[in-house]
């Protein structure tokens, strides 16, 4: 047997036991403690000095109380003292019983007794701890037979029953000076008789009400668990039932595998609730030898899905609407919520034009001309400059006499926001050639070097977004004839139609002007910060 205790200058209450047979074996101990000085001397019965010498069979190595080779002799009292630095001292007291082996019988540690069908059995402290430290190797025997392929400190006896009881010996080997030993402790296995008769336990109805429909036949189960074995005077029911007013009640009584749990139930059918069964108290009975058990089911009228599916239709055309009134009014309400934009969100790009236009004027009838030029030089000026805000830049308006052409063509792209590009029929025909081979800014017609570095920026460098803005009809050949940056431009975002004679259409807040204005920048430039544009 083997105790262990601490204490400053005394003993501690707290003991363990440690047992272990006569023969070739060993006791590797270390008493329990956070940590140890070098400066610990052990005694045996307090008086007689415990050597280090490793070659004796009782002997200790740093804090470790080390036995080799136990013989009845090494049973007794062991002390260790230990002195800090500090002054304390701390003693640990051990006893030590080595008995024979016909005799670990009557000295097991704790026997594992439950109703657990799967039995976890450790090894006990005082081997499983050294037998780590010392990076030993485990085996386990059942009544003094090895038991193959369990080499862990924790042996698990899966679905256990009387045939696994029996003594279950945790066994160590270990090395010392390149010497083997085994450490060893035993513990009793037993397995609890399972118990016939325990308390009833109602398992359905679990709630108290139950949804049904009137006019529709419903099935109610009564539940009950009997315990762990069959038992045939346990029975389940529903009482005050007439079986011969629409009522049908069966009972079975089942005994699960591998759980052997016995459970009966009681099924009432009932083949057309009625007004009468929704005022009715179901009453669930559970029967046994010892008790009897019981539980209350209504029931419930299911609420009708109607009004459900009614409010579901009126959500969904209300989403429906709501998302063709912002699909149809989604330009008009930008512009809207544009003005209550707080100045802070514009982006400080620098530029100090909303809009550089491109036109063309080679190649056309003198009404296409005299339209554009109305268009160009009257009307977009009217409305995006005076009425909006905006800034523009218009060849042959804004020019500077003598400046260089390429130059200001170059500059004021750079300074703009956006690529304003007007369409009238046959314009950009001539340009196919130029799509190829920039045109010279000596021969180049207005617009056609204009339209080269615009699509550049566009395409290329994505610098600017594209308005596009068509007036008069295409004809039958469509865009077609226009350079293939343009057509790209124009299956991205088709050109908004000039409606030119209509009713209204030069007023900024017509269809037509809602649509460029949507395109257009949210903050007009000379509304910007100056510095911004400086």
């Amino acid at each position: 047997m083997f105790r262990d205790s601490r204490a400053q200058m005394r003993s501690l209450d707290h003991h363990e036991a440690v047992i272990h047979p006569v023969g070739r074996g060993g006791i590797y101990y270390e008493p329990d403690g956070d940590s140890f000085d070098e400066n610990i001397i052990w005694y045996k019965n307090e008086t007689e000095n415990i050597p280090t010498d490793k070659n004796e069979t009782v002997h200790y190595h740093g804090e470790a109380l080390i036995f080799l080779n136990l013989l009845p002799e090494n049973s007794g009292n062991y002390t260790a003292l230990e002195k800090e630095s500090s002054g304390k001292c701390y003693k640990y007291n051990v006893e030590v019983n080595v008995v024979k082996s016909s005799h670990m019988k009557n000295f097991l540690n704790g026997a594992i007794a439950n109703s657990n069908t799967d039995k976890k059995i450790p090894c006990p402290d005082y081997v499983e701890k050294p037998c780590t430290k010392l990076n030993g190797k485990y085996t386990w025997n059942k009544d003094n037979k090895t038991l193959q392929g369990h080499h862990e400190a924790v042996l698990w006896i899966h679905n256990a029953n009387k045939v696994d009881e029996g003594i279950y010996t945790c066994i160590c080997t270990w090395t010392y000076y390149g010497k083997e030993y085994n450490s060893s402790a035993s513990r009793e296995m037993k397995c609890e008789e399972e118990k016939a008769y325990r308390e009833l336990e109602i398992i359905s109805p679990k709630d108290k009400e139950q949804l049904a429909d009137e006019g529709v036949g419903i099935k109610l189960n009564c539940s009950v668990f009997c315990g762990t074995t069959k038992i045939s005077d346990c029975s389940a029911s529903w009482s005050g039932i007439n079986q011969n007013n629409g009522y049908n009640q069966i009972t079975k009584t089942v005994t699960e595998n591998p759980s052997r749990n016995t459970i009966s139930t009681a099924i009432l059918t009932i083949e057309k609730v009625s007004a009468k069964d929704f005022k009715t108290e179901f009453k669930c009975i559970g029967d046994g030898r010892y008790q009897q058990v019981s539980a209350i089911l209504t029931l419930r009228r299911r609420e009708s899905i109607i009004p459900l599916v009614i409010g579901a239709v009126c959500v969904l055309f209300f989403v429906v609407l709501a998302a063709i009134l912002v699909k149809r009014f989604a330009i008009d309400l930008t512009l809207f919520f544009r003005s209550y934009f707080p100045l802070s969100s514009y982006n400080k790009d620098g530029r100090v034009y909303d809009a550089y236009v491109v036109y063309h004027m080679q190649s056309m009838d003198n009404a296409t001309e005299d339209a554009l030029f109305q268009f160009v030089t009257k009307i977009l000026p009217s409305v995006l400059e005076e009425k909006c805000g905006y800034r523009l830049f218009i060849h042959g308006r804004d020019d500077i006499p003598g400046e260089d052409r390429l130059e200001l063509v170059e500059e004021r792209m750079k300074q703009s926001r956006r690529l304003m590009v007007i369409l009238t029929p046959g314009s950009g025909s001539e340009l196919q050639s130029t799509d190829q081979r920039p045109a010279s800014p000596q021969n180049s017609v207005i617009g056609g070097f204009d339209w080269q570095v615009g699509l550049h920026h566009a395409l290329f460098q994505r610098e600017m977004s594209v308005i596009l803005v068509q007036l008069g009809d295409t004809g039958p050949q469509g865009y077609t004839h226009l350079p293939a940056g343009l057509q790209h431009l124009i299956l991205k975002s088709a050109p908004i139609k000039w409606p030119e004679g209509s009713r209204g259409a030069a007023t900024w807040n017509s269809r037509f002007w809602k649509r460029v204005r949507y395109l257009m920048p949210a903050i007009p430039a000379i509304k910007c910060p100056q510095s911004s544009i400086i």
